[in-house]
């Protein structure tokens, strides 16, 4: 047993117990869609032309590798871990966490979907809602809970104050 910043008496090797890695997640519902794309075949059709896919398929992707890389180096300046499996050793409630509680989680799901763009792929797309669920009721859920044993008061409070997504 440790204490928190809060001074709360936590279990240091406890972690949120997510079903699984999120990439690996994504990483996974990216070549099931593709390989539906040939299995079972949809249209897929931009308004506006190749330029505008592109644009649209480019901006995706590079907004939400920004948000990602953002939340990945607030995690590193306060030297806790990104990866789920290992235990929280700070709450990170400042710079892009101030203004999303997850915003790892939706850097992954823009560059998803700005992949799924440029691929021209429907079920990479279409596959972004049980992702989805699955994001938030296997991972994120199980974070917030732990998170909540973990930093208490401090949690609910940053909870309170900044949205889950957007």
């Amino acid at each position: 047993m440790g204490t928190d910043p809060a001074g709360q008496q936590t279990n240091n090797i406890a972690t949120a117990g997510v079903i699984a890695r999120p990439p690996l997640l994504f990483l996974a519902a990216l070549p099931l869609g593709l390989a539906l794309d040939q299995l079972l075949p949809l249209p897929f059709t931009l308004p506006g032309g190749e330029l505008v896919h592109w644009m649209v398929a480019g901006s995706l992707s590079l907004i939400g590798l920004a948000l990602a890389a953002a939340g990945i180096r607030n995690f590193l300046r306060s030297a806790t871990p990104v990866p789920t499996n290992q235990p929280a050793r700070a709450l990170v409630t400042t710079g892009i966490h101030g203004w999303s509680r997850n915003p790892i989680y939706l850097g992954l799901f823009l560059v998803y979907g700005g992949i799924g763009m440029a691929a021209r792929s429907p079920w990479v797309l279409i596959l972004m809602l049980p992702l989805a669920i699955t994001i938030r009721y296997g991972v994120v859920s199980r974070e917030e809970a732990y998170l909540g044993r973990r930093f208490g008061d401090a949690y609910q409070d940053y909870k309170a104050s900044v949205r889950r997504w957007l």
